[in-house]
């Protein structure tokens, strides 16, 4: 494959209300943060573009709104996705407790590959003071899962490149197996491959 050629991916945000989904693709893609809070009804796409290990990628991200009554609405976003960013919020136990739901729903829903399909998790709002998921316990239920896990904030900006950089290196590094393994297994040139013989 060769490497300067550009990769288009995609990525989607998913996670409980309210965690800070939509802020941690702001901060990532403008460099910005928002005070004021509104829901994200459906999907909203932002793109950037990064070069990793010398391939220029176009993420295109997909945030996703977290309320109840959007989710099925919402796991239609899934498909075709190369990479998934699971959120919640450290001061909201239950936005970590429903982890296992949204992974388990992403998972079920997307066209299955291998196991280990490209995600990350974060651990949002590590500003505020009033925690209730220690780092400890995040940390295991990622350790568990073989899950990369990032303690983020989207308002001070912190940690919030290095996750996503994560995430689209693991996502580049699967695609480019994936786009190997099809060239390899479509273009299968051996021995056995004698030409037909003519009847006459």
């Amino acid at each position: 494959m060769d490497a300067s050629k550009k990769v288009d991916l995609k990525i989607i945000i998913i996670g409980a209300l309210g965690v800070g989904k939509t802020s941690l693709l702001h901060q990532y893609v403008h460099k910005t943060f928002y005070e004021d809070y509104r829901t994200t009804l459906g999907a909203s796409i932002l793109t950037k573009v990064l070069p990793v290990d010398s391939t220029p990628l176009k993420l295109q991200i997909w945030d996703t709104g977290g309320q109840e009554r959007f989710r099925s609405m919402v796991s239609t976003f899934y498909k075709g996705s190369d990479g998934c960013m699971l959120a919640f919020d450290v001061t909201d136990r239950e936005s970590f407790e429903a982890l296992d739901n949204w992974r388990d729903d992403f998972l079920e829903k997307v066209i299955p590959r291998e196991q280990d399909f490209p995600m990350v998790v974060l651990g949002n709002k590590i500003d505020l003071s009033d925690r209730q998921v220690p780092k400890e316990t995040a940390s295991a239920w990622c350790k568990e899962k073989d899950i990369p896990y990032f303690e983020v904030s989207a308002k001070n900006n912190i940690n919030v490149a290095e996750a996503f950089e994560t995430l689209a290196k693991q996502a580049l590094s699967t695609y480019k197996g994936i786009f190997e393994s099809y060239l390899t297994d479509s273009i299968k040139l051996t021995p056995n491959d004698k030409p037909k013989q003519r009847c006459c």
